[in-house]
Formats: C-alpha cells, sequence, structure tokens
C-alpha cells in the first residue's frame, strides 16, 4: 500500500493566481495530499527534526553577520486556526528564534504615524523566524469592509504594500503569506464551541458576529487583496483551513520548503579551531 503522501508541490497546488477564485476553493479540501488526518500529523511530525535544524542554521546566520530572515504572515477570518498554526507548526522550532507578533486595532500613536509604522517596528532581526498574525493587509481588509478610510485612500495601499514587500524581499527576507480560508458553517461550529466551554469564553469577541455578518464583503475584500498583492517576490497561498489538521501540514510544508530554498549553511568559525582544540585539552 503507497503511504499518504504531496502527490503535487503545495506551493504549486496552494499559489494564489489572478484566475483563481475564491469560492471555488473548497474549505475542507486537501489540494495535493492524499492522505487523512492521522497521516497528515505523522508527516508534520516527521518533518520537525528537518525544521528545527535548518532554523537553527538561518539563527546562527544571523549570528554570525547574516541578514537571512524569515516572515510568515497569516490572514484569515475569525476562528480559522492562525493561532493553532503558530501553536503546531511555528511551535516546532526553538522559541528563542521566533518573533510572534499580533496586530489588533491600532492606538492613537500608530494610527499618527502610518499602518506601516508598527508593522516595520515588529519585522524578525536577522537569523528569526517572524510571524505575523493579522497583519499590514488588516489596512485593505477591515478598513475596507468597516469604511474607515476613503476608497481612494485604501486603494493605493496595494501599491505602498507590494513595494514594501519588495523591498523586504531584497533586503534577504522570505516572505510566506498564508491565508486561512474556512466555511461559514465551520465557523460557526467553532465560535459555538468557544461559548459552550467556559475555557473557551476567553477566546470569543462579540465583534466577530459583526464581522460574520459581513462575510460577503470580506470574501469580495480578501479577493482583492490576494489579487493585487500576489507577486513573485511574496506571493500569496490560499491554505483551505476547515480540517485543521491540512492547514497545519501545509503552513508546515510551505515553511520547510522555504527554509530549504535559503541554502542555509553552518558558518565557518572565526577562529582556528586547531588551536582552540589544543588550548582546551592542554595539549
Amino acid at each position: 500500500m503507497t503511504a499518504p503522501r504531496w502527490t503535487a508541490d503545495p506551493a504549486e497546488a496552494l499559489r494564489w493566481t489572478p484566475v483563481t477564485r475564491l469560492d471555488a476553493v473548497d474549505p475542507r479540501s486537501t489540494p495535493g495530499f492524499d492522505g487523512g488526518k492521522g497521516d497528515g500529523r505523522e508527516l508534520l511530525g516527521d518533518h520537525r527534526d528537518e525544521l528545527s535544524d535548518l532554523q537553527e542554521r538561518l539563527f546562527a546566520h544571523g549570528r554570525t553577520g547574516g541578514d537571512r530572515t524569515v516572515l510568515l504572515v497569516l490572514q484569515g477570518m475569525d476562528t480559522a486556526g492562525k493561532g493553532g498554526v503558530v501553536r503546531h507548526v511555528v511551535g516546532m522550532v526553538d522559541p528563542q528564534g521566533v518573533r510572534c507578533r499580533g496586530f489588533g486595532r491600532p492606538t492613537a500613536e500608530e494610527r499618527a504615524r502610518g499602518y506601516l509604522w508598527r508593522i516595520r517596528r515588529a519585522l524578525p532581526e536577522p537569523g528569526l523566524i517572524g510571524v505575523f498574525d493579522r497583519s499590514h493587509y488588516e489596512q485593505v481588509l477591515v478598513v475596507r469592509v468597516d469604511d474607515l478610510e476613503p476608497e481612494a485612500t485604501w486603494r493605493a495601499h496595494y501599491d505602498e504594500i507590494n513595494e514594501f514587500e519588495a523591498g523586504l524581499a531584497a533586503g534577504g527576507t522570505a516572505i510566506v503569506k498564508v491565508m486561512l480560508t474556512i466555511s461559514p458553517d465551520e465557523q460557526l461550529e467553532r465560535l459555538t464551541s468557544r461559548l459552550d466551554r467556559p475555557d473557551k469564553h476567553w477566546k470569543f469577541d462579540p465583534a466577530d458576529l459583526r464581522a460574520r455578518a459581513q462575510w460577503a464583503q470580506y470574501e469580495a475584500a480578501y479577493t482583492e487583496m490576494l489579487d493585487r498583492t500576489s507577486t513573485t517576490a511574496a506571493p500569496w497561498y490560499v491554505v483551505p483551513a476547515d480540517r485543521k489538521w491540512y492547514a497545519r501540514l501545509a503552513v508546515g510544508q510551505l515553511l520547510l520548503q522555504t527554509l530549504r530554498g535559503m541554502d542555509l549553511t553552518w558558518p565557518p568559525a572565526d577562529f582556528d579551531v586547531a588551536e582552540q582544540r589544543r588550548l582546551l585539552t592542554g595539549g
């Protein structure tokens, strides 16, 4: 019996293209993977050692003067599973090499300084993997749907964001942008679960119900965001997320492939190894 595996390159199967229709993506599908829940969890676990090794190489690179970083951007409707991806995927590597940042409603100071100001301050330092739970893309999502800026203003952000990300990529940052897409029925189940369990009440936000009522508006905003900002330097990947195990497996694979593609090597010693060994052993 053939072992469950990726039957297509996830980076190709999940990459957004302008001809893609968001409403044609089945949130319960598992593009490119022919296994089930147990298989997906096992395969993700099998990648733990390689992910950890590559992350340590990246960290060592940064500690010896390198400029490479990874930025994982997670977007999606409420309950799409962004936190689960952080815990189950990013959590497999050494936490000292990771910086996670969530972006909520901007403060008065942040609004006064422009939307990219707080983003720039949260970018990962050399050698680190940065994770954004929501990001600068709120400026063309929430801002658009809630009519917080004139249309001409928020539309100008598309080009600003593309220029910003092109600069990051040119400076050594590998950008992985993931939109987790779930169905209204799955979101209803997850929100209901939060209300049913006292230990999950803290995760429930009444504002989520407002966003849920604006589902069609958000779908339109996400579609245009994907069309306008999926670039060669920073492509978008749309990951079906009704099945949590698949979303975590897919993001883990995208992160792994990104790290592999950086051709990370261990930095050479900047000292005479033989001499230090002699001094250590007294030989």
